[in-house]
């Protein structure tokens, strides 16, 4: 089973139920990906830096906060974890890159289980291969162009890899799946595609055309790591927060994204960790399944 055309549905992890996304600017998204008037758009403007670094400067003016309560009310978000009230951004991009309230995010204990990176929906593959034809069929992933090193991709040949996408109206921090010591991270320049389903099944290219850093995380317990954040269109910036070289816990924060639509991409070394059956089966069967950031996405072998 493939997503169904023209929607985007997943599996919620709670409520054990299959859903269908509400997608923030979805009129907007097919017409620029399933349109030939649209994708010349893209071709022409939308991919391009300045498109989301405009739209980025929009929502850090002080005339974005009348935003956020009819935001917050059409997503029907749970004020009560964040860590400053509604009222209290001044910008809708800080509200965006919100923090929220100690304990809100509980992380899965124990020293050989790593953390789901990010709030959203995400696919599991116990190996990358797998993802050959996820999104549409004869589409294979490129990890050498992905990571951006040939060799580095001979090291994560056969490895596991976890998709983490972030739509609008998720909590938009970043933090590391496993305890380790963090390298610089390394950016990737490129285009400001669309990550959603929408934009990914006419070319899962977009992944490795888009802006992204690569941060290898070396961890006692699962080896080599390499985490992955992925600008989008209109996404003003991808901002690290952590300091490298220095250690980390599983689910301390690693950085953050300025308004849109992001995604957040963790490979494992082949045989270093088991990827939970719940994660891997939905993933198989086409959905993302819908988690939030400290939840488990499997452990150690």
């Amino acid at each position: 089973m493939r997503m169904p055309a023209g929607s985007i549905r997943y599996y919620h992890r709670y409520k054990k139920t299959t859903e269908t996304e509400q997608v923030y600017g979805g009129g907007w998204l097919r017409w620029t990906y399933e349109t030939a008037l649209g994708r010349f758009a893209l071709w022409l403007l939308v991919k391009r830096a300045f498109v989301s670094r405009y739209y980025g400067w929009k929502m850090s003016l002080r005339a974005s906060a009348n935003k956020i309560l009819p935001f917050i009310v059409e997503y029907d978000m749970d004020v009560d974890e964040f860590a400053k009230k509604p009222f209290s951004f001044k910008t809708f991009n800080e509200f965006f890159y919100r923090a929220l309230k100690e304990g809100a995010r509980p992380i899965a204990e124990g020293d050989h289980v790593a953390v789901l990176p990010a709030d959203g929906r995400h696919l599991a593959f116990q190996t990358y291969d797998a993802t050959d034809g996820f999104y549409a069929k004869g589409q294979r992933f490129d990890l050498a162009a992905f990571l951006g090193d040939p060799a580095l991709a001979t090291e994560f040949a056969g490895g596991s890899m976890l998709i983490s996408r972030l739509c609008p109206v998720d909590y938009h921090r970043f933090h590391f799946p496993v305890s380790g010591t963090p390298g610089e991270p390394r950016l990737i320049n490129g285009f400001l595609y669309s990550v959603s389903p929408i934009a990914l099944r006419q070319n899962l290219a977009y992944l490795w055309e888009n802006k992204r850093m690569v941060t290898l995380l070396e961890s006692p317990v699962f080896g080599r790591v390499a985490v992955v954040e992925i600008g989008a269109t209109m996404v003003g910036s991808i901002m690290q927060t952590f300091v490298p070289g220095r250690a980390v816990v599983k689910g301390e924060e690693k950085g953050l994204f300025k308004f849109g639509g992001s995604c957040v991409v963790t490979i494992f070394q082949r045989g270093r960790i088991k990827l939970d059956a719940d994660l891997v089966k939905h993933s198989a069967e086409g959905l993302e399944v819908y988690a939030k950031m400290g939840d488990r996405p499997g452990g150690a072998i």
